[in-house]
């Protein structure tokens, strides 16, 4: 018995022995402390390990344009010389890197500058206009490719980095939280599926990488809307899934592949549902259906409604454009639409969609 009680007050001594010690200890060295390393349920006390794993990807990009000097040029003054700053990323360690094809379409002269100094003019593998990408390649042996994330597990409030060019300042990184996803109807580009974002995104941030904490590419940072009072903090990206497709596509065929009906969709008001007799939110207006396209040849005109395509109900002109580019030349195509009060069916075959300038 003497022996346990011995045993314990020994115990106790220690115990408070330890606590001396450790209150010395955040009295004198806090700096001792460990610091949330991101592993635990807070956030990380810092983003630079994120910094250090995407930044050494991210690339300036300097271009020329020789642009109408005046509305009415004459002989002497017919054009000018406009230089633009932007920024790309490597996404391959053969030197392949990704940019807006507003950053460098039609550009005389395209020049890039790496992270660490070395400056190539790229060749331009391929572009396409209608999501604002361009694929460029350099020559300069294995580069530091960024690692990619998937932006379909993007949730609002998760935070990101944007790093890029802006105004030539180099390697700027700013840090903000994913807004919103899947943002359209922005009249940037032809397939919006914006990633929107409060990061400051500004003049030569564009083809600049928007990566997520861990340092993975989530998207290629594209626009900002006007700056005024009203609309601080609204940026946006194109997501990396997206780009990916891109990518693939422009690398396998020198463009990208997308299916064409030949038809021009628009949304319908809830007063336009209930004058068709329409009693859901399922259904798009066609606003123009062309001569000369698939959708015209299967018998749908102007007026129509389509309900459903390949069984898929279609709630927004938005998701119909998305639904169709995603189709393959020759795949058929099976609507269900509705006129004058009636439900019909039609099949069309899917045809290449044309190349916009």
């Amino acid at each position: 018995m003497a022996g346990l009680k011995s045993a314990l007050i020994f115990l106790l001594q220690s115990v408070i022995v330890g606590l001396a010690v450790a209150f010395l200890v955040v009295l004198i060295r806090p700096q001792w402390l460990p610091v949330n390393a991101g592993n635990g349920s807070g956030p990380p006390a810092s983003y630079a390990n994120a910094v250090d794993i995407s930044a050494p990807a991210v690339v300036n990009v300097y271009t020329k344009r020789l642009v109408q000097a005046t509305a009415t040029p004459d002989a002497r003054n017919r054009f000018r010389l406009n230089t633009n700053l932007g920024s790309a990323v490597v996404i391959d360690p053969e030197g392949y890197l990704v940019t807006n094809y507003h950053v460098v379409g039609g550009a005389t002269e395209i020049r890039v500058q790496m992270s660490d100094g070395r400056i190539a003019n790229p060749v331009v593998v391929g572009y396409d206009a209608e999501t604002d990408l361009a694929l460029l390649k350099v020559n300069l042996g294995v580069l530091p490719a960024i690692p990619l994330g998937r932006s379909d597990q993007l949730r609002i409030g998760d935070v990101v980095l944007a790093i890029g060019n802006p105004y030539g300042l180099s390697k700027t990184v700013t840090q903000g939280i994913v807004s919103a996803t899947g943002r359209g109807l922005l009249g940037l580009s032809t397939f919006e599926n914006f990633i929107q974002t409060d990061a400051a995104i500004n003049t030569g941030n564009s083809g600049g990488a928007l990566v997520n904490s861990s340092g993975q590419l989530v998207g290629i940072n594209t626009a900002v809307l006007a700056q005024d009072a009203g609309t601080a903090g609204i940026s946006f990206a194109i997501p990396v899934d997206l780009v990916r497709g891109v990518v693939a596509e422009i690398k396998e065929h020198g463009r990208v592949i997308r299916g064409y009906l030949g038809l021009m969709p628009d949304d319908l008001t809830g007063a336009e549902f209930q004058a068709l007799g329409l009693d859901s939110n399922v259904g798009i207006l066609l606003s123009q259906v062309f001569d000369d396209g698939p959708a015209y040849a299967a018998g749908l005109r102007q007026n129509d409604v389509i309900l459903t395509i390949n069984g898929e109900p279609i709630q927004s002109g938005q998701q119909a454009r998305l639904l169709v580019a995603g189709l393959r030349p020759g795949d058929p195509v099976e609507m269900v639409g509705w006129r004058n009060g009636r439900r019909f069916t039609t099949t069309a075959l899917a045809v290449e969609r044309p190349r916009e300038p």
